[in-house]
């Protein structure tokens, strides 16, 4: 079954991470929506242009298996900032679907907005000291229920195939990231 994931993205998004999660989820056959919460297309943090499927609003009534955020800054804070986005993962997590986010984003997004409650995250290293929670933080991917955590660039492979596995199964992920030349 195909499994629907969005990729809210904004301006000076992180490009290496959103196109990490973009293309290792697709290649998992998911339907991935990238949406962007100001305009379609978006300079991304490294001055690359980067073109959104649709805008956020035009995608707020329909149901995800998954949010993934990519991050970056000051991307992070604009994804932080769109009421839209913020009333999506919060439904997600209320109704126990996969929520994501890799890079800034765990600190600024996810934890801004009380979705890291009680809950084990990984984020940067650079944000480690805005965690409230400090168990983990040299873990490059942390699953903990619902909500899936990790580092940055250097983490998106395992961070986007730890969402195939999750959405999928080991042997799917296992597939990719062979195909791919990743180990696991």
């Amino acid at each position: 079954m195909k499994k629907r994931v969005l990729v809210p993205i904004a301006q000076r998004s992180e490009e290496f991470e959103t196109v990490g999660i973009i293309d290792t989820l697709r290649r998992a056959g998911a339907e991935v929506i990238v949406a962007s919460v100001d305009q379609t297309e978006i300079l991304a943090s490294r001055d690359v242009r980067l073109l959104a499927d649709c805008l956020l609003s035009e995608v707020t009534d329909q149901e995800f298996d998954c949010i993934a955020l990519p991050g970056g800054l000051p991307g992070a804070e604009y994804l932080r900032d769109d009421v839209q986005l913020t009333a999506l993962l919060k439904k997600q997590a209320a109704e126990g679907k996969l929520y994501a986010a890799i890079c800034a984003s765990p600190a600024v997004v996810l934890q801004h907005h009380g979705l890291l409650q009680g809950k084990r995250a990984t984020v940067h290293p650079a944000l480690a000291d805005q965690m409230q929670n400090k168990d983990g933080l040299n873990e490059r991917v942390i699953i903990d229920g619902n909500c899936v955590t990790s580092q940055g660039p250097g983490t998106v492979l395992e961070f986007a195939l730890t969402l195939v596995e999750l959405l999928y199964n080991a042997a799917t992920a296992n597939a990719i990231a062979k195909g791919m030349l990743v180990q696991r």
